[in-house]
């Protein structure tokens, strides 16, 4: 790991009275921005303190990045993974309402893609050691919007309060010709 540092001018606050209240001070006044692997600190001025320091450290560490694929789901349909692992999160592709077993979908009614897809997903979730629970977003791709509240009645069976944050979109084309193509982030 490459480190640079430049500290302008550092005075220590007096430790008289509440040297956790000085501390706590201190640290509100300084940032952190962190990008692929490299950190950037800076701290703001004060008339009644005076820090100002700048950090950028370059870590040469390899972010984890896992795969996760199961049997239970469908396997993807193209140069990518039914999930990822990365560090705390799982990456869930687009699922849809394909039958593991045959490839084909459930049927053509967006009901029943939308029950086949969510039941892919907890497989794919399961595999990743997360659940329905522990998803934070989800975005939904829909062939015909008008299908939005159908979606919305299934939708609500799987995912338990706090609903996930979550985006829909209607698309010209789905793969497949799929009515339906949800996907999804979970904590870990």
């Amino acid at each position: 790991m490459a480190s640079w540092c430049s500290v302008r001018s550092f005075q220590v606050p007096a430790m008289e009275g509440s040297a956790l209240r000085n501390r706590a001070s201190l640290a509100a006044r300084v940032g952190c921005l962190s990008v692929a692997g490299t950190s950037f600190w800076r701290s703001s001025s004060s008339p009644k303190h005076s820090l100002s320091f700048t950090c950028l450290s370059i870590s040469s560490e390899t972010r984890i990045k896992e795969n996760v694929q199961t049997e239970g789901a469908p396997a993807a349909l193209g140069p990518y993974s039914q999930a990822i692992k990365s560090n705390n999160l799982l990456f869930v592709s687009g699922v849809l309402g394909l039958v593991p077993e045959t490839g084909k979908f459930v049927s053509d009614d967006v009901e029943d893609q939308t029950e086949q897809l969510l039941k892919n997903m907890g497989e794919i979730l399961k595999a990743g050691g997360a659940s329905y629970s522990s998803v934070v977003k989800t975005t939904i791709m829909l062939a015909d919007l008008k299908d939005f509240k159908k979606v919305n009645e299934i939708y609500a069976k799987y995912f338990p309060s706090p609903f996930p944050a979550r985006s829909t979109y209607q698309v010209a084309a789905l793969p497949l010709d799929a009515k339906i193509e949800i996907e999804c982030i979970a904590t870990l």
